[in-house]
Parts: C-alpha cells; sequence; structure tokens
C-alpha cells in the first residue's frame, strides 16, 4: 500500500502535473492540502475517472483539504469535531475499507501562525495552537477507536535543526518555536509515529521549499509536511521518500508530496 500527502497549492492550477504524477505513481490514498476550491467544484470527474473516490472539504480561493482514495471510504468528520465553528476548511477525516481491513485517515492543514505584525501574529499563535489541541483531543480518540490511524498533511512545524536550512532565522518563528513543537511531541508521546523520522533519523526530507530566493535551486528548505501513524502501521512500514518530481514540474506547488509505502 503506497500513501501520499501534498499541499498542491490550488488543485486547478497544478491539474496537468498532478494528474500526470497521479498516472505514473499510483499511490493508493493522496491527502491534499491547499486546494483552494469550493467542495463542489472539485475535480470529482477527473480523479474517478483515474479510479480515486473522493473526499472534500474546500474553501473559495483559500486552505482547503481532500483525500483521494482507490479504496472504499466513509466521511467521518469535516473539521475538527471539536472546532466545528473554525472558519478555515481544515481537516477532513474518512473510515477506510481496504477488503476486511479498516483504518481512519485524514488530511491535515494546520495553521500556518506567521505574520510580520506582532500583535496579528500572537493572535494567529494563539489560534494555531488551540487547533492543535482540538486536533490532539480528536487524534487520541481515533487511537482508541481500535482501528489503524493515518495522518497526512502540511503541519507547518520543523521539529528539529535538521529540517531547516537555516534554524537562526526561524529562531521565532511560530512555524520552530518549542511552544507548537511540544504539540507534535504530545502526538507523538500519545503513540503516533512519524514515517520518514522512524526510518531516516539523520536525513534532510525536506518538503517545501519557497517560490523566492531561488530556494529549491539552493535547497533551502523546510520539513514541513507528515505522515504520522499509529502502531499497527508502523510495524508495516517499508519506506517513505520525498518524490522531489512535482516541485521539478512546470509552475509547481512550492511543496512536494511525500510518500509512504506498507507491507500489504
Amino acid at each position: 500500500m503506497k500513501i501520499a500527502t501534498y499541499n498542491i497549492n490550488s488543485i486547478k492550477a497544478r491539474t496537468g502535473n498532478f494528474f500526470s504524477w497521479l498516472k505514473e505513481t499510483q499511490p493508493d490514498l493522496v491527502f491534499l492540502q491547499e486546494i483552494k476550491c469550493e467542495t463542489e467544484n472539485f475535480l470529482y470527474f477527473e480523479c474517478e475517472s483515474l479510479g480515486y473516490k473522493c473526499a472534500v472539504l474546500g474553501q473559495k480561493s483559500y486552505n482547503g483539504v481532500a483525500i483521494l482514495s482507490k479504496y472504499d471510504l466513509q466521511i467521518t468528520a469535516t473539521n475538527l469535531p471539536e472546532f466545528q465553528d473554525d472558519p478555515a476548511s481544515r481537516y477532513i477525516e474518512i473510515l477506510v475499507q481496504n477488503g476486511k481491513e479498516k483504518f481512519y485517515a485524514a488530511s491535515i492543514y494546520a495553521p500556518n501562525g506567521c505574520s510580520a505584525d506582532k500583535t496579528v501574529q500572537q493572535e494567529k499563535l494563539a489560534y494555531k495552537l488551540k487547533w492543535f489541541d482540538k486536533f490532539y483531543h480528536r487524534a487520541t480518540e481515533l487511537l482508541y477507536s481500535g482501528y489503524p490511524v493515518i495522518f497526512g498533511g502540511d503541519f507547518n512545524v520543523m521539529m528539529q535543526d535538521i529540517d531547516v536550512y537555516d534554524e537562526n532565522r526561524f529562531k521565532h518563528s511560530p512555524l520552530y518555536i518549542k511552544e507548537v513543537q511540544d504539540k507534535i511531541r504530545t502526538l507523538m508521546f500519545a503513540g503516533f509515529h512519524d514515517t520518514f523520522r522512524t526510518l531516516y533519523p539523520e536525513k534532510e526530507g525536506y518538503t517545501f521549499w519557497d517560490y523566492t530566493g531561488n530556494a529549491f535551486v539552493t535547497n533551502s528548505g523546510l520539513r514541513i509536511d507528515y505522515l504520522f501513524i499509529s502502531a499497527c502501521f508502523a510495524l508495516r512500514l517499508k519506506n517513505c521518500f520525498v518524490d522531489k518530481s512535482l516541485r521539478m514540474a512546470d509552475k509547481p506547488s512550492d511543496h512536494t508530496a511525500l510518500i509512504a509505502e506498507f507491507e500489504d
């Protein structure tokens, strides 16, 4: 089984690249973030023509998450159950059925929290921390459901110096401060595993390169996209890698795909 996560930064702007990649890579499950279109305007026909069922929570021009699945699915949550008044579309969750196997899967687009204005940034950081608290509650609920769980998405967090090209530049950023990192540590203490770091504790693994400053060419990247898995998936984990082909394509997203492979 092959599972991928990808912040597509507008599915309609990346249609050609994305569908070519889908045909070539053939992931069984794809978590998408920043689809930047309303739910009803998602590219359902195009996805279904390639054999994917779709779960979508969209939003005009901003945010938006989706899951493409070759397996049968049931949508179990749109936005976090304890944060239904969140104006941003950041979370969609499904129960997947692959033959006799069932598992929970969710696509995550965590708040960024950054602003050039210090007052605004404080407000955004407070929202980010609140969002992670609500996410943690839902994650532990699913963990205790008895089914395996996998989360994929843009978590907007770098956990250690190897995850950022210049740690001093981000020292006080909501992407890198301890308050935010601790939210991810709490998730891992609860029993979730970071697929990439599980296999490669000292490997770089950047998934994002800014459009400015020739960042991709100079490899001035960040690791902010993750696949988190419960123990059942961790026992089956074979490989996890960053697929840079999407970032190298014409008119790319500023992110690229992270892919994990599991024993069937």
